[in-house]
């Protein structure tokens, strides 16, 4: 099908936090240019941090959930598959050519913060909004393409 949408996987190893916040903000700005998914390495359950920050901007994260790695490998074909973590990029095996392009955007992993809970919740939003921004210059990179 030459109308069918280039995939981007968004990756990171319990596929909780950062995949799903980059999942929720490329879909919202260019659902329609891309499928947008994410998975992870060893899948848990969206955060529910993750749901409150995407909420507070206005996105809703009810359809969100966790999904595993092995839902989408040699299954599927994927334009771009971003590992979002550290681990992930470590324990991931070769995505070429289920991939045709794999990027690298580590991000801490914000389920790992400690104190209270505003100061979690505030470091929900830092990673959400360091994610909306390396997502914004990537599309801005991607303009013309």
């Amino acid at each position: 099908m030459a109308d069918m949408k280039p995939r981007v996987l968004f990756v990171c190893t319990h596929n909780a936090a950062r995949s799903q916040m980059a999942e929720a903000l490329l879909r919202h700005y260019v659902g329609e240019r891309f499928e947008v998914l994410s998975a992870g390495v060893a899948s848990t359950e969206v955060h529910s941090l993750t749901r409150q920050v995407l909420t507070d901007i206005g996105l809703d994260p009810s359809e969100l959930f966790a999904k595993s790695l092995d839902d989408f490998f040699a299954r599927v074909r994927i334009a771009y598959a971003i590992i979002v973590c550290n681990q992930a990029e470590d324990g991931y095996p070769r995505l070429f050519p289920f991939a045709l392009q794999t990027l690298h955007w580590p991000f801490g992993d914000p389920t790992q913060a400690e104190g209270s809970t505003i100061e979690r919740v505030r470091t929900f939003r830092t990673v959400r909004d360091q994610i909306d921004c390396r997502i914004r210059g990537w599309l801005d990179t991607m303009e013309g393409v």
